[in-house]
C-alpha cells in the first residue's frame, strides 16, 4: 500500500492506530496526518524504538489491518 492510501484512509485508520499505540495523543495522531515517516517518527519517540525498529512494526501493523 502506498503513502497515498495511508493518507487518504487515515481518519477510518486513527482509531486503530491509537488502539496499537494507546499513548499516542490526539495531537500526535493529527500531526502524523496519514504519513507513514511521521508514524515511524512517533513511534519512535513515544516508545524509544530504533527506526528500523519503529518501521517494521508500523508495516507489519499495516499488513495485519490490511492499511
Amino acid at each position: 500500500m502506498n503513502e497515498h492510501t495511508l493518507k487518504g484512509e487515515w481518519k477510518q485508520m486513527k482509531g486503530a492506530v491509537k488502539q496499537k499505540w494507546a499513548d499516542f495523543t490526539d495531537d500526535d495522531l493529527q500531526h502524523i496526518d496519514g504519513s507513514r515517516d511521521k508514524l515511524v517518527g512517533r513511534v519512535q519517540e513515544r516508545y524509544g524504538h530504533s527506526k528500523d525498529d519503529a518501521e517494521r512494526e508500523v508495516d507489519e501493523w499495516r499488513r495485519d489491518n490490511k492499511y
